[in-house]
């Protein structure tokens, strides 16, 4: 371990020294100043009754929401969220969160979440922010009995971030329609920013400055996400009914369908992302792009071989890559109970990257550590109440007793806790999701 007092009497502290630093205070192996206590207020819509919530904003100014149920279990979730979202943080984010999430509160968990201090794309911040809540928590608040990590789409991609960090901070970890196979995860989208591209030649126009697609958008683009969906509407005619539109709408709709395996409704969600996400990571990254689809060859059209000599190409550059990769990605270094469920038809975070998680955590000697269920649902955000009840009792019984919860035990508890709606435990104990690479290209 460095030493702390050589990189706190540097007169310039490298960039990986900063985040080793604030690693080393939020862990422990330092001393860090308590942070302010937080301010009682009115719980947000949505919560039980009898709940208690703080708030507040950290040291490194993420606002945050802290809520106690009435009759507390002891149990805290850390809340990682999805996203992420652009522009600036807003603390009525964590007020969408608990909403969403109050099936929490009435299992009788606390529940604390961060709302992150960085808009856009910035994952080791995130964490480093989930770990401050917890701390705030436990100086505040109460010593919880126990410590759960949730993570919740990309948030996922936050607590696995978050759980190599700070390993002693959390005794289970949930991760549900989690972002968990790293950067590969938004390949394809420079795929459909490609193809689409080819295919309707209006992002960017011909009349406009052309730049690389790798690229999101160039610094200073006016185009907005309403003049987005009004350019693929006009190419792909998303809006209409599938009776309404074109031949050559139908076809090029055909196109990016059997060649990105997503569904035509999520189109115009995606290209979204490949825009002005794309754009927030390559910004963060110094202005080059971690992606790239030079050694792509795409296949699945009614002519491969011309789709392949068509596409524009871009290559990744190394260092922008190498630098997304360390702020995003995990090794599966996970030294508690990780339990995971996904929708088997999810269009926004493909279920087939939870084979990436389990290949990483055997690899690092932790595949024990791990139980994945998936659920028959092309829902992303959130799958209903009945399916998150019995996940939380099953970590919870693996982190007390040492029981390693079981598929087909966890689907059998969801119909016992839920008898008169039975039906909505949509857990498939037999699924096995195929490699990543069967979805998303590989290069």
């Amino acid at each position: 371990m460095p030493k702390l007092d050589v990189l706190l009497t540097r007169r310039v502290v490298a960039p990986w020294g900063m985040a080793l630093l604030g690693a080393l205070l939020l862990s422990g192996c330092a001393s860090v100043p308590k942070e302010a206590a937080p301010l009682k207020v009115a719980c947000p819509e949505g919560v039980p009754a009898g709940t208690q919530c703080l708030r507040g904003q950290d040291s490194a100014g993420s606002h945050y929401l802290i809520a106690t149920p009435a009759k507390w279990s002891g149990v805290l979730v850390v809340h990682a969220h999805g996203g992420p979202s652009l522009g600036e943080p807003k603390a009525s984010r964590a007020d969408e969160d608990i909403k969403r999430w109050a099936i929490t509160l009435s299992e009788g968990h606390a529940w604390a979440g961060s709302v992150f201090r960085q808009g856009g794309f910035a994952v080791t911040t995130a964490a480093e922010d989930t770990e401050r809540v917890r701390r705030i928590f436990v100086d505040h608040v109460a010593k919880p009995q126990r410590t759960l990590l949730h993570g919740q789409s990309w948030g996922a991609m936050v607590a696995t971030r978050a759980a190599e960090l700070y390993p002693k901070s959390w005794e289970g970890i949930l991760l549900t329609s989690g972002v968990v196979a790293g950067p590969t995860t938004y390949d394809f989208r420079l795929d459909l920013r490609a193809i689409y591209q080819h295919l309707c030649q209006n992002h960017p126009r011909p009349d406009e400055p052309q730049y690389p697609l790798s690229l999101g958008l160039p610094v200073g683009s006016k185009l907005t996400p309403a003049e987005l969906a009004t350019r693929v509407n006009d190419c792909l005619g998303v809006r209409k009914p599938a009776a309404q539109r074109s031949p050559e709408q139908a076809r090029k709709i055909k196109t990016i369908v059997d060649v990105l395996k997503i569904p035509e409704n999520s189109i115009a969600g995606h290209l979204n992302w490949g825009t002005f996400t794309l754009q927030d990571v390559v910004i963060k990254n110094g202005g080059a792009s971690p992606f790239g689809n030079d050694s792509v060859r795409y296949i699945g059209s009614d002519n491969d071989a011309a789709l392949n000599a068509a596409v524009l190409r871009f290559k990744a550059d190394p260092q922008a890559s190498a630098k997304f990769d360390a702020d995003v990605n995990h090794q599966g270094r996970f030294k508690v109970p990780v339990l995971t469920t996904h929708g088997i038809g999810d269009s926004t975070v493909f279920v087939e990257g939870s084979d990436t998680l389990r290949q990483r955590m055997e690899a690092s000697g932790n595949g024990a550590r791990l139980v994945q269920t998936y659920v028959n649902s092309a829902e992303h955000s959130y799958l209903g109440d009945a399916i998150y009840p019995p996940l939380f009792e099953a970590l919870l019984a693996w982190v007390n007793q040492g029981t390693k919860p079981t598929p087909a035990g966890i689907a059998a508890r969801c119909a016992a806790l839920r008898p008169a709606q039975a039906a909505e435990c949509r857990f498939d104990t037999a699924y096995t999701p195929r490699p990543l690479a069967s979805r998303i290209a590989p290069r």
